[in-house]
């Protein structure tokens, strides 16, 4: 029995030493050279005297961030990624919310971390690599860790312009990391093909399943994923046989035509997650790849990265959703509306129970409380389920379809954003008078509306730079002379969607 994610690491390196666990453009680690440099963090950390206390990381998406990652785990602490471009503001936010012990950075994130203006200790990874291991003060940790520590905490977007940090234990990654494994049989001969950065928990699936499996991954430059072309030649030059993308990765590859003048052979396993997969992509996708296994996967961040998956077993029209399909072992999805099981076909909000749930947010006992609730199946004993916000049905044959979000929460570009959060950091801005966003799902765009004559797009654009990510930033931006109201004075969205969906046409 698996108490501890690092079990997964030390088994391989003792089975497989010299194989590469995790290589990049510029870089490459083995499994011993991962574990070696993972210990002499972990040991370097163990200085702080804290356990289960969270470190930050900020480091470029590299194979040392993931030994930074696991020298956190070494210490008896728990890591939280961050994202080195990442807006200042948001950043500091995160900071403030988790109080780390220590930021930890790398000599290519220190003008990123000088930039922040951060009042918290600052180390950098490549200073305190060669710390000698002390192996008995790491071991004395280990006895006493369960499996329900903390591993991670991944914070998303907030409704109130405050992100959230979603606290995951061991146990949660453990039980994904088996389910993920044996359902796509991925061995010591995978290839992965890594998209996801690692703030984001599409990740997670990846780095476990190598630590586990002796697999290789190959992080893919973020960069190539705006050439659709040269992404694909580096995943035939790489021998990439498994992708676990978000779709908008797909897309591009197909609405460019790529597929049509490079098609790499080794490609065995094709997933999506994160967001919706447009089924006409799908298709292009299965025409070039016949034999491939297709998986439709999804999950919020709070059900450790996966809750669902449909193994794509038939034909779909292009107009045809892709189920999510059926629940991941030791999880139980079920639909309700209001406080009973909704029929076959009838819409309702996806929750969740099981090994897979995060025990909350960090430092947000409120928002814990608002989202993770009793059972309202089971008045009988303490049960915890997850509500996602998600609207969802089962079709005629028993498969959960994805419909819709509960509120304004949606998934763009693989990220699970808040349009408060957009709008928060909108009407911050000194020249705009209101603002309000919607998200228009065919085009997958995000709408913005606004007040105030004075404030340009371009203008308005560069003041999000510190605010909030790149994928964040509003698609189409519209000027109102006035916002439209409700009656009770809440900003009237349904006629901004109306408004917006007249003038598209």
């Amino acid at each position: 029995m698996i108490r501890n994610i690092l079990e997964y690491l030390e088994a391989t390196a003792a089975r497989l030493p010299e194989k590469i666990a995790f290589a990049s453009k510029e870089e490459a680690l083995s499994f011993q050279e991962l574990l070696t440099l993972s210990k002499s963090v972990g040991t370097f950390l163990l200085g702080y005297g804290k356990r289960n206390s969270p470190v930050a990381v900020m480091m470029e998406k590299t194979p040392s961030s993931i030994a930074a990652f696991l020298g956190c785990v070494y210490s008896g602490n728990f890591y939280t990624p961050i994202d080195s471009t990442m807006p200042k503001e948001r950043v500091l936010s995160i900071l403030n919310t988790l109080q780390p012990q220590v930021l930890l950075i790398d000599e290519k994130s220190k003008k990123a971390a000088d930039y922040l203006e951060y009042s918290g200790e600052i180390v950098i990874l490549e200073e305190i690599s060669e710390t000698e291991i002390n192996n008995e003060a790491l071991l004395r940790i280990r006895r006493t860790a369960v499996d329900a520590d903390p591993l991670y905490a991944l914070f998303t977007s907030g409704s109130t312009g405050i992100p959230k940090g979603v606290v995951i234990t061991h146990q949660s990654v453990v039980n994904l990391t088996e389910w993920y494994t044996e359902t796509f049989d991925i061995s010591h001969q995978e290839i992965m093909g890594n998209q996801a950065p690692f703030y984001f928990d599409s990740s997670v699936k990846d780095i476990y399943a190598v630590l586990k499996t002796g697999a290789t991954m190959e992080i893919i430059p973020k960069q190539l994923f705006s050439f659709p072309l040269k992404l694909m030649e580096y995943v035939a030059e790489k021998q990439v046989n498994y992708i676990d993308w978000v779709p908008s990765a797909f897309c591009i590859v197909a609405n460019t035509g790529t597929l049509e003048k490079v098609v790499p052979e080794t490609l065995k396993k094709i997933a999506f997650c994160g967001e919706i997969m447009p089924t006409k992509q799908y298709n292009m996708w299965r025409k070039k790849y016949p034999n491939a296994l297709f998986a439709n996967i999804y999950g919020p961040t709070e059900a450790t990265v996966d809750c669902t998956y449909y193994i794509v077993d038939r034909e779909f029209a292009d107009d045809e959703p892709l189920p999510i399909g059926y629940p991941c072992r030791n999880t139980d999805i079920f639909i309700l509306n209001g406080d009973r099981l909704a029929d076959e076909g009838e819409a309702g909000e996806l929750c969740i129970r099981g090994r897979c749930l995060a025990p909350g947010y960090y430092n947000n006992p409120e928002k814990t409380e608002e989202a993770f609730i009793q059972n309202p199946l089971n008045p009988h004993y303490p049960e915890k389920i997850y509500k996602t916000g998600d609207v969802a049905k089962y079709n005629e044959y028993g498969e959960i379809v994805f419909l819709a979000r509960k509120d304004h929460q949606i998934k763009h570009m693989g990220h699970r954003i808040e349009l408060g959060e957009i709008e928060t950091a909108v009407n911050s801005i000194d020249l705009v008078e209101n603002g309000a966003c919607i998200y228009n799902t065919e085009s997958q765009k995000i709408v913005l509306f606004y007040c105030g004559r004075e404030a340009t797009q371009s203008y308005i654009l560069k003041k999000l730079r510190d605010k909030v990510p790149k994928y964040m930033f509003p698609n189409v931006m519209i000027l109102l002379e006035e916002m439209p109201h409700t009656l009770n004075g809440k900003i009237d969205r349904l006629r901004l969607k109306e408004f917006y969906d007249k003038k598209d046409d």
